[in-house]
């Protein structure tokens, strides 16, 4: 029974964990697609307002990358849950390790471009979906 049991706990974590991941593809396609339709939107004519408008697509995805990284970093302690030898863990740890790191020097820079342009990096995404 208790076999029985830990199996089914994998089924499902894998299925949490797949879930996760399947969130975090979407949420950072939705990024690049409105980081796309971003660009391509007429800007203004002046050379300073198109690196502006660069730099707010670029907070944009920025934003809806480290939303993806989080869920995506939420699966891998999941999955490290059902790892059933210490390699995949150890692989598991070392994914784990270097999304963190993506995920901090990714919201640095977010912060640092949306403080200097005037506004919240939220704040940014809103304005180029609008």
């Amino acid at each position: 029974m208790e076999g029985g049991l830990e199996e089914m706990f994998r089924l499902y974590a894998g299925y949490v964990a797949l879930a996760l991941e399947i969130v975090a593809v979407i949420l950072i396609a939705y990024g690049a697609v409105e980081g796309v339709i971003g660009l391509l939107r007429p800007g203004p004519a002046k050379p300073a307002g198109r690196f502006a408008k660069r730099k707010r697509v670029w907070v944009g995805l920025g934003v809806w990358l480290l939303l993806g990284l989080e869920f995506e970093l939420g699966a891998d302690i999941i999955r490290s849950a059902i790892s059933p030898t210490w390699e995949m863990l150890g692989q598991l740890a070392a994914i784990a390790v270097i999304r963190t790191f993506l995920n901090y020097f990714l919201e640095k820079d977010v912060e640092k471009y949306s403080e200097e342009s005037g506004g919240v990096a939220g704040e940014a995404a809103v304005g180029e979906a609008g």
